[in-house]
């Protein structure tokens, strides 16, 4: 009997946590664009070699799709204010501009609307496109995006 009990305390826990992963189906979405690798080519106009990203099979399959992604507005001089501005999967303190971070866990974001800086997470659904070539940008853009939650 306690062991019934425990099967049906366990059930009705994790069932409401697996539900929420299928209702959002990109709620691990920075793990999935941490599936990359790296490959060495030459760059003429810089002239000498750069880590050129190979975007493995599950990312290939995000391109141009839309997607929901949870993370945090890096305050950067340069980009546009609230529509344009870089999305990160951490905090300023922790991003890859500040810390020992990698860069698939930054994203640029152009969004339709204004999106206002906080420092606490936020949720976007955008586009997201992929780029392997241009080293003036990041690798991950989020284009078209909105804001859908505030934490």
């Amino acid at each position: 009997m306690k062991r019934l009990f425990i099967v049906l305390f366990v059930g009705i826990i994790a069932l409401p946590l697996f539900a929420q992963d299928e209702a959002t189906p990109n709620a691990n979405l920075w793990k999935t664009l941490a599936k990359i690798t790296y490959k060495k080519e030459y760059d003429e106009f810089l002239g000498f070699k750069i880590d050129k990203p190979v975007f493995g099979e599950e990312v290939q399959a995000l391109s141009e799709q839309e997607v929901e992604v949870k993370g945090y507005i890096i305050p950067v001089e340069g980009y546009k204010g609230h529509t344009e501005f870089i999305f990160s999967a951490y905090p300023y303190n922790m991003c890859f501009f500040c810390g020992g971070a990698g860069p698939e866990t930054v994203m640029e974001v152009e969004s339709a609307e204004p999106v206002e800086y906080t420092a606490e997470p936020i949720i976007l659904r955008g586009k997201l496109l992929l780029n392997a070539d241009d080293i003036n940008r990041l690798m991950y853009l989020l284009v078209d995006a909105r804001l859908v939650d505030e934490g």
